[in-house]
């Protein structure tokens, strides 16, 4: 099939309008979010519906031609961008943007996977519920994207990861088959939880179209605090307390080291950093309370009360009004682009069992300034759930780029030691093509070889999301 002959045949399954294909109107789809991924794409396609979906696969099934799905294009690990050789065709969800279905009794909402987290959000409280992930990316990423990832955000203390939050599936199979798994139910027992497949799966073995996702009643009240403290492990001691004082109401423990505050002051200099003096550790703690303002405001004073007492924390600010709140949450959430403005940086992504995160840490920062003395380890994350974003920074006054070019050597230090405590290289972002092959390194072959057994069943012909999560086998 030539190129007009593509071109055609896309369109008749989607439009013409929906056909993609001058490198003007391809460039924003392929290269990923961070820019550091930038690949060819024969066309780009959007279908607006499942039916849609299922015959643009059926076609590009028939014709082996390979195909990345995307969403909101906000990935980290260049999980969404074609490589470069011009033969893939990226599939676009953002069509696939309706909301189907509300049912406010049965605490669930049915959506398309081009739905924005923040769209989501929104029709749950309109129906006086919650919709629990959040995520700094909310106001772009799409559900699609969440599910394909396995999305975490700042409530994962309290509701669990996108998987948690996922009760059924519409999927289109690489041969174009609809499987209907869209189902509002909280028990199911009549086989396979096939939609776990798939979530966390990166788009590498179907196409997921549609959503039920779980809803919460919203909280009465919700305290958010920033507590300054000695050290990591004073931060650890402080989560176990809250959780014992707190229980399911304490809904996010974030922290954020040291090195990540002169960023905030240089790059977002109208945020205000409450603290004067230096501080070692920042954790912010949120809870969210059922029962009133007045309860919510006491329970959590007091137990930074306790904190402040035995030394754990040595100072403290508690949001007194929503504006309070979030201004605390803001410092949090641009963090990330705080760093992006500094310059390239190393990213790691990466899980310790909670126990082990304070001597993972000291361990981690020993052995990078051994190894590159005067690297700004500016690290933040959800340390309610283990998961922290080890990243690195060169030195004050180097060049960046200088730096990265050994992300290699840096991710190979990082991630034996995240191995040697038992964690994961990826909490929350996907292997995409950025941790790829180091993942082969540190699983084992008898769950590599699952993995590829999945994959040959489900995608024989390796055209969903080639070389992403595991290297592509050739298929014969």
């Amino acid at each position: 099939m030539n190129r007009s002959e593509l071109l055609a045949s896309l369109a008749s399954c989607v439009g013409e309008r929906h056909v993609l294909h001058t490198p003007a109107d391809l460039a924003a789809y392929t290269e990923d979010w961070r820019r550091k991924y930038r690949g060819k794409a024969a066309a780009v396609v959007s279908p607006g519906s499942t039916a849609e979906v299922a015959a643009v696969l059926r076609l590009v099934s028939a014709h082996r031609l390979p195909v990345v799905t995307q969403g909101g294009n906000t990935g980290m690990s260049g999980g969404a961008t074609p490589d470069g050789s011009g033969t893939q065709i990226v599939l676009s969800t953002r069509r696939l943007n309706r909301i189907r279905r509300v049912d406010a009794l049965n605490d669930t909402i049915e959506v398309e996977a081009g739905v924005v987290l923040e769209a989501v959000q929104v029709a749950a409280s309109e129906v006086g519920r919650l919709f629990p992930l959040a995520l700094a990316a909310q106001g772009s990423c799409t559900i699609g994207g969440n599910l394909a990832t396995n999305a975490g955000g700042t409530a994962v203390l309290r509701y669990g990861n996108a998987r948690d939050l996922t009760l059924g599936l519409e999927v289109v199979t690489p041969d174009g088959r609809i499987w209907n798994g869209l189902r509002g139910l909280r028990k199911d027992n009549t086989g396979y939880d096939l939609k776990q497949l798939y979530i966390g799966s990166e788009g590498t073995l179907g196409v997921i179209t549609a959503a039920v996702l779980k809803l919460f009643p919203p909280p009465t009240a919700r305290r958010t605090a920033l507590l300054a403290l000695p050290s990591v492990a004073n931060a650890v001691d402080l989560l176990c307390r809250a959780r014992a004082e707190l229980g399911p109401a304490l809904t996010a423990f974030e922290v954020i080291s040291a090195a990540c505050v002169p960023l905030l002051k240089r790059h977002f200099s109208a945020m205000r950093w409450p603290f004067d003096a230096p501080v070692p550790v920042v954790a912010l703690v949120e809870m969210s309370d059922h029962e009133s303002e007045a309860h919510a405001r006491d329970v959590l004073e007091s137990v930074l009360a306790q904190a402040l007492e035995s030394g754990i924390a040595t100072d403290g600010v508690v949001g007194e009004s929503v504006a309070q709140s979030r201004a605390l949450w803001a410092l949090r959430e641009h963090l990330s682009e705080a760093q992006a403005l500094e310059g390239a940086h190393i990213k790691h992504d990466i899980s310790v069992p909670i126990s082990g995160v304070a001597a993972f840490v000291e361990a981690a920062q020993a052995q990078v300034q051994r190894d590159f003395p005067g690297v700004r380890a500016a690290w933040f994350g959800h340390l309610g759930d283990g998961n922290l974003h080890f990243n690195l920074l060169a030195p004050e006054g180097t060049d960046p780029a200088l730096f990265c070019a050994q992300q290699e050597v840096v991710n190979r230090a990082v991630h034996d030691l995240v191995h040697a405590f038992g964690g994961s290289i990826s909490a929350e972002h996907g292997l995409g093509q950025l941790r790829r092959d180091e993942n082969a390194r540190y699983k084992e072959g008898v769950e590599l070889a699952l993995m590829q057994s999945l994959k040959q069943a489900l995608d024989p012909l390796g055209l969903m999301n080639p070389d992403k999560v595991l290297r592509a086998v050739p298929v014969g």
